[in-house]
């Protein structure tokens, strides 16, 4: 039935066409203020794509779009859409040299930025391929008619303007085709790009809707959308799942600016939000939070990093809404398992989507049995082509028979729920025994003084690797507290050797701690 749902689409363009049809007068995206409804939207991403056309762009060229969460994301990607090209995402807090990475190995020859970020595009500019520059700042789309005066480039504004009178062919990509690259996190070397084609990404947003049943209705759902549309997992929710069923979402450019945030969302009845703990836990300790109206709100999705038994129980003590956790990664596009509504049970990912399947491996790629904990393994519709010109790597992480090697560890309930343990990289092994940082972690932010915790392992000559623990604290607390308390809830092996206190801990853009930069 899946596949059949699937191939009712002649690519990603005519299941976002298709809602642009039925659903033209709804609003589409709100930011800043302002609303454009779904006509609007394809008004300007069809004038858009138009001129990527006419500056000679090629169907299967690769188009950079780095923005923060802005309605010129949106129609910027739908216009490289409808124009046959290929989305490269693009974190808009990268480094000149991460960005040169990714727009070589990318090969665009084209971007559309924010014009804050034009310093570090010229600096990198004259050593990629990139030809084509179309420079948007973040209030243009208050001022259409107003074009912005820039040193390079096109503005964002008269790029759709010169597009508004030039002729489309439209895409003739098959589902079989590349739909975007979404480069990983890089948190196992090199950041790679993921192949996600046009049948990946309808199939996810398919398997999701399916998921979730009826708390995702036609026209009627309004979604809180602060985590970054260059990501995968918004992306997916909000500018194809939810947009394809005419559902309004709310961007929110920086989600790090709590007031502003919440005074942006106050005068909407929002159904959905999306998030992950630290957003979660911020929001829940500022008291204009608090006061806003929940009523409506009636799904709440955690993704990108485990979801704590703190996170959880103070969003659903303030908003009266649990809280499913889901699981994914960016060569899945991205989701792979997800807790249905009023199902969830907190410390699990619940069941794989349907069409998915999930097995558990051990070193030598062997089943292991439910219960048992060994390497997630994933085979589905979504998952990725391989990794962009790079088949030793696509060799390694994709067997024959089409199942794709996670990194992840993770054990099958006996009710069938999925429980992520850790990612094989970061075990950390104690004469012989294994230690999962994020069991560690999980026990060490139930201390009344801990707000956050990571654990990684540090080499050491008598037992092969020690626990280290680095926190951010509130009050009055000191080593020998911590390390007993863990006492209490851990057996010895899996007790940190030592604790170091940091005002704060490295974290991603989305806001996942990153257990690599304390390696360092």
């Amino acid at each position: 039935m899946m596949q059949a749902e699937i191939n009712h689409y002649k690519n990603l363009t005519s299941l976002i066409d298709n809602a642009f049809e039925s659903y033209a007068d709804r609003p589409a995206y709100t930011c800043l203020g302002q609303t454009l409804n779904f006509a609007e939207i394809n008004e300007k991403a069809t004038q858009l794509a138009a001129y990527f056309q006419s500056i000679d762009l090629q169907p299967g060229d690769r188009i950079v779009i780095q923005l923060p969460n802005l309605i010129q994301y949106p129609i910027a990607m739908y216009a490289a859409l409808k124009a046959g090209l290929i989305v490269v995402n693009t974190n808009p807090l990268y480094t000149p040299r991460e960005m040169l990475h990714q727009f070589n190995d990318s090969g665009a020859k084209a971007i559309v930025i924010l014009s804050d970020l034009m310093p570090k595009l010229e600096s990198i500019m004259a050593q990629t391929s990139i030809e084509q520059v179309i420079v948007t700042g973040a209030t243009d789309l208050l001022t259409p008619d107003a074009i912005a005066d820039i040193t390079s480039g096109i503005a964002f504004n008269q790029a759709v303007a010169n597009g508004k009178d030039l002729p489309l062919n439209t895409s003739n990509a098959t589902l079989d085709d590349l739909a975007i690259l979404q480069y990983t996190g890089g948190t196992t070397g090199v950041s790679k790009g993921a192949q996600l084609t046009h049948r990946n990404l309808i199939a996810n947003a398919l398997q999701t809707a399916e998921m979730l049943g009826g708390h995702c209705r036609e026209q009627e759902e309004i979604l809180v959308c602060p985590l970054p549309l260059y990501h995968i997992y918004a992306l997916l929710v909000s500018m194809i799942f939810y947009a394809s069923k005419g559902n309004h979402s709310l961007l929110i450019p920086n989600p790090r600016d709590l007031p502003a945030f919440i005074d942006s969302i106050q005068p909407f009845k929002f159904t959905t939000f999306m998030g992950l703990n630290t957003l979660f836990v911020g929001l829940c300790n500022q008291p204009e939070f608090r006061d806003l109206d929940f009523s409506a709100l009636k799904l709440t999705l955690s993704g990108g990093t485990s979801l704590t038994t703190t996170a959880a129980d103070l969003w659903q003590q303030v908003t009266d809404c649990e809280i499913c956790e889901g699981y994914g990664l960016s060569e899945t596009s991205p989701i792979v398992a997800l807790n249905r509504p009023s199902q969830q049970q907190i410390g699990t990912v619940g069941e794989p989507l349907a069409g998915t399947q999930v097995e558990f491996w051990d070193e030598n790629d062997k089943a292991v049995a439910d219960g048992d904990a060994g390497q997630l393994v994933v085979k589905g519709p979504q998952v990725m082509k391989g990794y962009w010109q790079m088949p030793e790597e696509t060799k390694a992480a994709l067997t024959d028979d089409g199942y794709f090697k996670t990194g992840d560890i993770g054990i099958r309930q006996s009710d069938g729920k999925i429980k992520i343990v850790d990612r094989m990289k970061d075990l950390i092994i104690v004469s012989g025994f294994n230690v999962y940082p994020n069991e560690v972690e999980d026990v060490l932010v139930t201390h009344p003084a801990v707000i956050e915790a990571a654990v990684i392992g540090h080499p050491d000559e008598r037992s092969g690797e020690t626990v280290t623990a680095y926190l951010t604290t509130r009050g009055s607390v000191d080593e020998a507290q911590i390390i007993a308390f863990c006492r209490e809830h851990l057996t010895s092996y899996k007790v940190p050797k030592s604790i170091v206190f940091m005002d704060e801990l490295p974290k991603s853009s989305v806001g996942k701690i990153l257990r690599r930069e304390l390696r360092k």
